[in-house]
């Protein structure tokens, strides 16, 4: 018994040994490569470059005070339409005590002034009535006289627009209503009632009380790299694509290109401007981000070919060529003139044809068997 086990153990470990020699041996038995062609196809090549930036409207107007004071009262929110003169906000003047003391000294001093001219002139205009003193004379008393009027009528307006930001003159016109200078959207009020705002004067631009835009005309501001800034000139068409609105593309015309650069993460970035074609449906809100594709050259149902296909020799791009199947699974090299390319596809322009057949990528399932005979 213990002699059939022997025996059967060395039978076993003997199989064990032969396995795994025909093991190692279909594993390092080499297999057939077998390559997948493809052809060429007639297509469209289109190079272009991508410039980012925002839509923004064209015209937008930052509406200033002409005084300084407190907001009384708001008229309008953001997002409301405005005609031009449309009234946006009320300010109420907080006077300067300096200014105001001046102001309220002045109208004194004009006041005792038309008093004394008052009573000279009174008096000139008697004599002068009664022949005791010459015309020339008494012309001179009453343009002294009509002087002090006016004097005094100034001082009291320049006290009335200190206090009240009008005059009596002016009528309704007054610097306190602030009015819309467009028609537009008013697109932010960054103010509230109680905000003290000031004047826009030669040392300050003032506090915005309202920004308005006209919502109609929208343009593209973005930023292209140096070395694509050569490639564009104005006119182009550009395609514009928003974020925040899928699947729609608008058309824009490329208006302006900066003339100098500004470096920025090490790179020259030129400013560019496009005007955006909007239809009636559509409503940008300004600031929305963008992309814009620039075409810079196209071909139109030429011969291409994927780039991964062609090689170089010697890493010449001079010597580009492709593997044309001459019979199956046996390619020659073939080399070929190439055109433009957008950076998947490439344009040939001589050396193949459309029926010609490519060498690609590596299959990796097991060849079929050729038939003997």
């Amino acid at each position: 018994m213990k002699k059939i086990l022997k025996i059967g153990l060395l039978v076993a470990f003997a199989g064990l040994i032969l396995y795994g020699f025909y093991f190692l041996y279909q594993k390092s038995k080499q297999k057939d490569i077998v390559y997948e062609v493809k052809n060429p196809t007639i297509d469209n090549i289109v190079q272009k470059t991508v410039a980012t930036g925002k839509v923004t409207p064209r015209k937008e107007i930052a509406i200033k005070p002409q005084v300084s004071g407190i907001i009384e009262e708001l008229y309008v929110e953001a997002g409301e339409y405005v005609k031009k003169g449309d009234l946006l906000a009320k300010i109420k003047i907080i006077p300067d005590m300096v200014a105001l003391n001046e102001a309220e000294s002045r109208v004194n001093r004009a006041s005792l002034q038309l008093e004394d001219a008052k009573l000279v002139y009174d008096r000139q205009k008697k004599v002068f009535e009664q022949g005791v003193i010459p015309e020339a004379e008494f012309q001179k008393t009453r343009i002294e006289y009509n002087t002090a009027i006016e004097n005094l009528e100034s001082a009291e307006n320049n006290l009335q627009l200190i206090k009240e930001g009008i005059t009596k003159k002016a009528g309704t016109v007054t610097n306190t209503l602030i009015r819309s200078t467009i028609q537009g959207m008013v697109l932010d009020v960054p103010v509230e009632v109680g905000t003290s705002v000031i004047q826009t004067n030669t040392f300050n631009e003032g506090t915005t009380i309202a920004s308005v835009a006209d919502m109609g005309e929208m343009i593209f501001e973005g930023k292209i790299d140096e070395t694509e800034v050569g490639k564009i000139k104005e006119g182009m068409k550009l395609e514009l694509t928003i974020g925040a609105i899928e699947n729609e593309k608008f058309d824009a015309e490329l208006e302006y290109i900066a003339p100098k650069g500004v470096e920025e993460s090490g790179a020259v970035q030129f400013e560019i401007k496009a005007k955006v074609k909007l239809s009636d449906n559509n409503f940008i809100r300004a600031g929305y981000s963008a992309n814009a594709n620039i075409v810079l050259d196209r071909r139109d149902s030429v011969l291409v070919v994927s780039e991964s296909l062609i090689k170089f020799e010697n890493n010449n791009k001079d010597s580009v060529y492709v593997e044309v199947e001459t019979q199956p699974q046996v390619f020659e090299k073939r080399y070929i003139k190439t055109g433009l390319s957008d950076g998947i596809n490439i344009e040939v322009v001589n050396g193949i044809t459309i029926t010609d057949k490519l060498k690609a990528g590596e299959k990796q399932e097991t060849p079929p068997e050729k038939n003997q005979g």
